[in-house]
Formats: structure tokens, sequence, C-alpha cells
């Protein structure tokens, strides 16, 4: 395996730095990174000094800047439900024991077979470790940070941001003038598919708990509905999508606020059982979509540019700008996700590794 350490057509008179040529020159053989070596919550995270990564033909390290933390994270944490280490996680113990998807930063090397993206770039996207000071990336999850778009807001979005795409477009199908229901909306997901539903000419209704409701509402819902003082199915009306992030809403409730031919899109599923979580749920849901006009799906999101690449248009234009509710460094990573699973968290977590790049 080749590894490129200087940028494809570029060379210092290109406005490449004394400082950045050095650190293009090589990774460092340690780094500091948040791991966990064995399933279990915030209390078996530490930070420690690991070997760094080396990029394989089709992938790229990146000298990471900060990062963001989303709810799945969590579920990476525990190896809860148990089909979450079945799908390829490592069913004994990770395989994968640095934390972190989300990411912003600066390549720093590029595997051989990769052209798209060359060493000194500023990225954003999907990498696999991101809690440490470089992570390593396949190439086609990552895209070009707009100009506009601050390495914090980057850092947040990806996860969440095409998780939210994909359920509104891909999926849910949504049309300018619908009625659309966002459940869970001051969340990760939540607070993304508020702003891309507006964007895309939607009217939008969030429920969320009584403290962020404010905050969804200047997200762009034009309407909004504490959870813990109203039922689903008691907030009037009905809606050609409903978005139900978290999963914890009966089926029976649900479709009674669908409008006859409206159409259910659960992301994610918390509760359930310790082997498959909420994913029962929606294969009930599954099943009963086949006997009723209304659509009742579920989705596992797919990261790829596809999505990517519209998101951060969305970013660079000012459609969607995401809310980050708290902050952290490494070091506060297992608190941050311990208040995360406790309190929840309005918007997304950043995590601030190695400043701005």
């Amino acid at each position: 395996m080749t590894i490129n350490t200087t940028p494809v057509g570029t060379d210092m008179s290109a406005g490449q730095t004394a400082r950045e040529a050095k650190e293009h020159q090589s990774i460092p053989d340690l780094m500091t990174a948040v791991v966990r070596r064995r399933y279990g919550g915030p209390e078996v995270v530490e930070v420690e000094r690991v070997a760094a990564p080396k990029p394989e033909a089709n992938q790229v390290v990146v000298k990471v800047a900060a990062a963001g933390i989303d709810r799945g994270v969590s579920h990476l944490l525990t190896g809860m439900p148990l089909l979450v280490r079945l799908v390829g996680f490592g069913v004994l113990r990770p395989k994968q024991p640095v934390l972190g998807y989300d990411v912003a930063g600066r390549v720093v090397a590029v595997g051989s077979n990769v052209e798209r993206l060359r060493v000194g770039d500023e990225v954003m996207g999907i990498a696999d470790g991101s809690y440490a000071e470089f992570a390593v990336a396949d190439a086609d999850k990552l895209v070009l940070r707009p100009s506009n778009v601050t390495v914090d807001n980057a850092a947040v979005s990806t996860i969440s941001g095409i998780t939210a795409l994909q359920a509104l477009t891909k999926v849910g199908q949504v049309r300018p003038g619908q009625q659309v229901l966002v459940i869970g909306a001051s969340g990760g997901v939540g607070s993304f598919a508020v702003q891309i539903a507006t964007a895309l000419g939607a009217q939008v209704t969030g429920v969320a708990g009584a403290s962020n409701l404010d905050t969804v509402r200047q997200l762009g819902a034009i309407k909004v509905v504490d959870y813990r003082t109203k039922a689903i199915d008691q907030i009037g009306g009905t809606f050609d999508l409903v978005i139900d992030i978290g999963g914890r809403n009966p089926i029976s409730r649900l479709r009674r606020v669908l409008t006859p031919t409206g159409t259910l899109v659960m992301v994610g599923g918390e509760g359930g059982g310790r082997l498959t979580g909420g994913m029962g749920r929606t294969a009930w849901a599954a099943l009963l979509s086949l006997f009723s006009k209304q659509r009742l799906v579920a989705f596992i999101s797919s990261e790829s540019l596809e999505f990517i690449e519209p998101l951060a248009e969305m970013l660079a234009d000012g459609s969607v700008v995401p809310h980050i509710g708290a902050r952290t460094d490494l070091v506060g990573v297992a608190d941050a996700i311990a208040r995360l699973e406790t309190h929840g968290v309005a918007g997304k977590t950043l995590v601030t590794v190695g400043g701005a790049s």
C-alpha cells in the first residue's frame, strides 16, 4: 500500500505554509483518543494514548478539529440492543475501541486509490473513531467543508443531518405544502428534520419537552407541542408525514394522526427488549402496512455522498444551521454521553479536539 503525504498537484508555492508542510510529512505513532475496550456505560470510557491510524487504499486520515455526539454513540458504547453487536460491531467486545463518527478536520494522509481528496483539504463527514486527534475515514464518506461553514457546525452535522434528510426525502417523500409532524424535534436528528422539512416547503409541527419548545420554534416549526402534557393523538388534525424519532409511541396512536394515505417514518428504536430494542415495533409496523393505505416504514441511514453532499449544500446556503446544545473536550466525552442519556441535550453536543483547523 502506498500512502501519499503531499497534496495532489500542489506544492509549497500553491500556498502551503511551513507548518502545514511539516504536519503533512507524517502521522505520529501515538495519539490521544477516547476509547472503550468493553461494552458498558460511560464508566468504561477512558482517555488513552493509542496507536494513530494509517489509511488503507480507499481511506484518508483526518487530523480532527472537532466531532459530534449523537445517540447512536451510546448504543455502540453499551452494545445494546444486542442486535448492534451482531451486525458487525463486535459480539463480545467492540471491534473499534475508539468512539465517535461525526468529524470535521484536515486531511493529512491519503490512501493509494484516493483521487477525490488530497492532503490539506478541509473536510466534514463520517470517520471511524473521531473522538481522537486523528481518525481514519473512507474517502467516500467525506466532503469538502464549505468555506462559510464553521468547523463546529460541520463537526456536528453529518450523522444526524443525513438521517433526517433521508427520512424526509428518500423514505418520507416529503412535498411542499405537506403537514409534517416531527416527534423528538429538539434532539440531534429532530433538530435537523425540522429545518430540512421547512426548507423543502413543508409545514412542521414539532414535539419536544417544555424546556425546548422555544428552540424548536426557532428552528422553523409553525406549531410546537409539549409531549408531557399532550398525547400524540390529542394534538389535533392529521399529518401527511410523521417522523418518529426515538420510537416509544404505540403504532396505533401514531396511525391516528396520519392522513388515510399518510406516511410514518420510524427513525431509530429506543426502548424494547435487549435483543432487538425498538426493532420489534418496526417489524410490527411493516406487517400492518401491508393491509393499509398508510405507509409505515423504518430504515437504516445510508452513509454516502448521495446525502452528505446535499447536506453540505444546505449548510452552505444557510437553510440548515445545526443547534449545538452542549460542548465538551475529549476528557469530558463520558460525562457528555451520560448527560445525553439521562437528561437529553437540545440539538447536538460538540466535542472540541484540535481547535480550529
